[in-house]
């Protein structure tokens, strides 16, 4: 009754939405993501400026991340209950107001504040998705959605191109600082232009002990990791502690989460083999993604004298450009492949593909292009592996458990990267020259080595599961 009732509100009288309205949402989506890309080829810029070591480096990015694994699925729901439009709203005046803190942030702390408030852009394309869905037709509201993850995919690319010129030509502070005021721009143009969605009524609140359980679990994770990885370390003691923390909180998020009336996260979902299976995929490809992302950057920022190719902020962009657009490539592929060749082919493809290039990478890597390709091969095996194990997910459940399986695979999926980038960042700093602080070639060679033996494990999962199908 209640959702026959719910259903009547929402089709009853529908407004609809014109181009301008999908445009505006497009735009934001654009520079959502130049916003959020900036970072990757300035990496080795920040590093310098702030005088920080390439773990603690490596938290700039991730702190972007977790916050948007702990947004992403409790997003839609604050837009169910609430109107997306309000909440989209309220959401990007945290980001602006994190872009802001990051472009004029005077050090690492202000920085990564700035980043944490900038993640919650993450909750930005369910609340796209709801407003298209409730005020358009379903052939046109596909074509929108696909619209709005185009531009955000594209705003990577902007983002990684732009964020050398602005941060030589001006300073790193702008990269920052002048997408966020397109940010401002395009949501007073959405709150112009977007009708008012009305919020669904329900006798379930939000799950708040549940998000709180869960962002302290990742924080504390996260955290933990890099105070205990970065120079000098803590004690076993100081480890065994942290370590206690986190299981404590994880336990707590789950005890939570199964008496909760309306779960953030429903752990009955996790019980299902193509759900957790493909998490463990997930989790696995994109760990590997993770060290690439950190460690190819790093490596062309290295001074020429040595190993590297003291590359600068923008030439680093133009590097990593190719294998952004076969990231994006990448993403249109993958529901395509999984329908053709099933998601467990598509995924023994990727990790060998992964696998191979890093150990190859380990042994090559005197020429910028050897590099170039290398992201472009990586970028492409990760996107179309995930996006096949999303796409097997989605259809192996429930119509009704569509969202739940897939919020579970996106959280994975940020946690996967921040991960891998994490450890990246952990293999330079223990290889670091004691006398100069930079990391030694053979630390390069450690860390592409590793993200092949890690991409590999996906193979051996995929056996475990297939062996399990048997019996």
């Amino acid at each position: 009754m209640i959702e026959r009732t719910l259903t009547s509100e929402v089709v009853a009288s529908p407004v609809r939405i014109g181009r301008l309205s999908i445009g505006a949402l497009g735009i934001l989506a654009l520079a959502l993501g130049t916003l959020q890309s900036v970072v990757e080829p300035a990496l080795p810029l920040l590093q310098r400026e702030l005088g920080v070591s390439p773990a603690e480096g490596a938290l700039i990015g991730n702190t972007l991340l977790i916050t948007g694994a702990v947004v992403t699925p409790v997003a839609g729901k604050l837009g169910d209950r609430y109107g997306g439009k309000r909440v989209l709203v309220g959401l990007m005046t945290v980001v602006a107001a994190g872009g802001l803190l990051a472009g004029l942030a005077p050090n690492l702390p202000v920085l990564l504040l700035g980043q944490v408030l900038q993640g919650v852009m993450v909750g930005a394309l369910p609340l796209s998705f709801i407003l298209v869905r409730k005020h358009l037709p379903t052939g046109q509201s596909q074509v929108a959605m696909g619209l709005v993850v185009a531009l955000f995919t594209g705003g990577g690319m902007v983002g990684t191109v732009v964020a050398g010129p602005l941060a030589e030509g001006l300073s790193w502070h702008w990269m920052f600082v002048l997408p966020t005021i397109a940010i401002v721009a395009m949501t007073l143009v959405v709150a112009r232009l977007m009708p008012h969605d009305p919020p669904n009524r329900s006798d379930n609140g939000i799950d708040w002990p549940g998000v709180v359980l869960l962002s302290g679990t990742l924080l504390a994770f996260m955290l933990g990791l890099v105070t205990v990885t970065r120079d000098g370390g803590l004690p076993p003691l100081a480890v065994g502690a942290v370590a206690v923390v986190v299981a404590a909180l994880a336990t707590g998020w789950v005890a939570v989460e199964r008496r909760a009336a309306s779960p953030m996260v429903d752990l009955r979902m996790l019980a299902k083999p193509a759900v957790w299976h493909s998490c463990v995929l997930t989790l696995v490809i994109t760990i590997s993604s993770g060290m690439v992302l950190l460690l190819l950057p790093q490596l062309f920022a290295v001074s020429a004298d040595g190993y590297g190719f003291g590359a600068g902020t923008t030439d680093i962009g133009l590097f990593l450009l190719p294998g952004a657009i076969a990231g994006a490539v990448s993403d249109s592929v993958g529901g395509i492949a999984a329908r053709r060749f099933g998601p467990r082919a598509v995924v023994i493809g990727g990790g060998v593909v992964t696998a191979a290039t890093m150990i190859a990478l380990a042994s090559l890597h005197t020429a910028a292009w050897q590099l170039v390709l290398a992201k472009v091969l990586t970028a492409f095996a990760a996107g179309v592996a995930t996006t096949a194990l999303l796409a097997g997910a989605a259809t192996a459940v429930e119509t009704r458990d569509t969202g739940i399986a897939t919020s579970l695979l996106i959280v994975t999926r940020v946690i996967g990267v921040a991960l891998g980038v994490q450890v990246g960042g952990a293999i330079l700093a223990a290889g670091a020259d004691p006398m100069t602080g930079r990391p030694t070639e053979s630390a390069f060679v450690t860390g592409f080595a590793v993200a092949g033996l890690v991409a590999a494990l996906s193979l051996l999962v995929v056996r475990i599961k297939r062996k399990e199908a048997h019996a």
